[in-house]
């Protein structure tokens, strides 16, 4: 049985293991593989892993059966202008992934609600999502995400990963 906790430094290479055996088992296929290998070692390198897991505005979450790690979560929040109730705050979910040996377990519906919970002053979670990647996207529907947009610039400007902005507006 996996639980759900806070991730340490102690964790980066399990988290890293997780994240290039989900990253090679659902991109390659679309990407190609010296594209999927690119995009690990700026995205998921040990020290951009180590770096998320020390942002402040953020939570990093690891689900752990205390033999290994078997999911990863990562997600931050930001507040737009505004002030009091005016000030809109959308947590971002940055990553939500399960080792491929490992999924159908329930590991990634206790990982995506957990960080519901971890940013209770947000009004609304988003995130990105391939728009070929029909599991990720009936997975998020499954639990309350829908369209909100498009973007071409998947994880950051200058990317031209094309993503499907999916939402949820949270404490409804």
């Amino acid at each position: 049985m996996f639980f759900v906790r806070s991730a340490s430094v102690r964790d980066v290479a399990a988290v890293r293991e997780v994240l290039v055996a989900g990253w090679r088992a659902t991109y390659v296929s679309l990407y190609g593989p010296d594209k999927v290998e690119e995009m690990i070692a700026e995205w998921h390198s040990p020290e951009a892993i180590a770096a998320n897991m020390g942002r402040p505005d953020g939570e990093y979450l690891v689900a752990d059966d205390g033999k290994r790690i078997g999911g990863v979560a990562f997600a931050t929040m930001s507040r737009a202008a505004g002030e009091g109730a005016a000030a809109d705050t959308t947590v971002k979910l940055h990553q939500l992934y399960v080792h491929p040996d490992l999924t159908g377990q329930g590991i990634g519906r206790d990982l995506f609600a957990e960080i519901e919970t971890c940013f209770p002053d947000a009004s609304r979670l988003r995130l990105e999502v391939d728009p070929s990647n029909a599991r990720a996207i009936g997975f998020y529907t499954a639990h309350g995400m829908a369209e909100a947009g498009r973007t071409s610039d998947c994880g950051g400007a200058g990317s031209n990963i094309p993503a499907v902005v999916m939402e949820k507006l949270l404490g409804v």
